[in-house]
């Protein structure tokens, strides 16, 4: 059963977020062990560990987790840490040598299932070291949709029940068959729920991205909550991320969705693809100047299908009815932002740079499908602010909100977010379940 509520049909109350949650140190501290202790987070995609010791270090504030591989069916995660005298056994990513974990420091040494092999003159110890002394202690791991998540709570709902009716709405998307087309990271000036906060509604396009509106004009968003995640969207049928919806209004749909789907592509280097693009470009030629949006929007998806196909690329059976539910963008609770089509995906994921308010690593991912075999092989870069031509146009917007968002929540003149009940519920619900964790109040009707 669907637990959602909804903006444009719940009784309208304007909520205020206070900026607390963004710039104290102390609420900055309180996060490692009310938050991050206890939610399941996305620590990686699974094809970044295809072979049997291939392993990624997950660090979150001042945790560090080691998701590995096991075994062909397997995937296990452990605290980062060597049992002897707390030395780090990993960073970044790579592939176990001998299929071992050995520390640096003493040269002890464990095999994939965590077990001990190696201690330096373990007889120095007489017998008062036992096997289960220097066992890497656990931390739970699971996957969906192609990501693996880690939960360091022992007594925590299994990942399937977290993830509740997101993961119900998602799945015809089937995110596992999708694979990374490019990624990247920088260390960005501001909170992490700031960053994040930046892409969790499309009511912000007109006043940020103009560019993206002049073809088809704003197009008003929707958006709900479903339990810990909520969802936003543009009600637009037969519309490929919002391809069509982009382009509704203008005089010759053709051209409407043809500069639509180029912007996209050119601007973001997201949210299409470039299969999607080549059907774009055609349609001036394949179809009479009198066409509807409904009938170009037709045109686009099955042709884009039928493209893809003959590459080897095979596209999910969604119904309209999914993929409106679907929405353009969730939040997976706490720190995730998927924005999603059929074949594509346009990813966030925000963490805090230590215990600083001001500071987070902030990264930005697309996937894609690929015919198999053709999936290319990609580095999650550093990517610093300047490099306006790897971010493109429609993140340097955005991160200049997020920086100037920043700045200005600290202003004795700011009382706090009055968030639109409509078209900003997902960031609504991201507070509300957040204040759950942290044990302070949610956010407040505007009085």
């Amino acid at each position: 059963m669907s637990t959602a509520t909804s903006g444009p049909t719940a009784d309208k109350v304007v909520s205020v977020v206070s900026p607390h949650a963004h710039l104290s140190e102390d609420y900055a501290r309180a996060e490692n062990d009310k938050l991050w202790g206890k939610v399941w987070q996305v620590a990686c995609r699974v094809e970044e560990i295809p072979q049997v010791g291939d392993y990624v270090t997950y660090d979150i504030v001042d945790e560090s987790i080691i998701v590995v591989r096991t075994a062909a069916d397997k995937i296990s995660a452990y605290y980062n840490v060597c049992q002897h005298r707390g030395r780090r056994l990993t960073e970044g990513c790579g592939h176990a040598a001998a299929n071992k974990f050995t520390c640096r420091f003493h040269g002890w040494a464990w095999n994939l299932q965590g077990e001990n092999t190696n201690v330096l003159w373990r007889e120095d110890y007489g017998d008062q070291l036992r096997d289960d002394h220097l066992r890497l202690k656990p931390v739970k791991v699971d996957t969906w949709g192609g990501y693996v998540f880690i939960n360091m709570d022992p007594d925590s709902e299994p990942l399937r029940d977290y993830l509740g009716e997101a993961a119900r709405i998602l799945d015809p998307f089937e995110l596992d068959k999708m694979r990374f087309r490019w990624r990247r990271w920088l260390y960005f000036p501001c909170n992490w729920k700031t960053a994040l906060e930046a892409f969790m509604e499309g009511y912000h396009v007109l006043g940020t991205h103009p560019q993206l509106t002049k073809i088809g004009g704003a197009k008003k968003s929707w958006s709900r909550a479903y339990g810990k995640h909520a969802v936003f969207g543009v009600k637009a049928e037969g519309s490929i991320g919002g391809a069509t919806a982009g382009a509704k209004g203008s005089a010759d749909i053709r051209k409407g969705i043809r500069d639509s789907v180029n912007e996209l592509w050119e601007t973001v280097n997201a949210s299409t693809t470039q299969t999607i693009v080549n059907v774009a470009n055609r349609l001036v030629d394949e179809l009479p100047e009198d066409a509807t949006p409904e009938q170009a929007g037709m045109h686009l998806m099955v042709n884009a299908m039928k493209e893809d196909a003959a590459r080897g690329v095979i596209w999910p059976k969604l119904t309209s009815e999914q993929v409106q539910e679907s929405g353009i963008g969730w939040n997976l609770f706490p720190n995730t932002m998927i924005l999603h089509g059929p074949t594509f995906v346009l990813g966030y994921r925000a963490r805090p740079h230590g215990d600083n308010p001001d500071s987070c690593i902030f990264e930005v991912y697309t996937l894609d499908r690929f015919p198999e075999g053709e999936e290319p092989k990609t580095e999650n870069l550093y990517t610093p602010q300047e490099d306006t031509g790897a971010w493109r146009k429609v993140l340097g917007q955005d991160f200049g909100n997020m920086q100037a968002v920043q700045q200005g929540m600290k202003s004795r003149g700011y009382s706090g977010a009055k968030l639109n009940p409509e078209q900003e519920m997902v960031v609504e619900n991201f507070h509300r379940t957040l204040a759950e964790y942290m044990g302070v109040n949610a956010p407040k009707p505007l009085k």
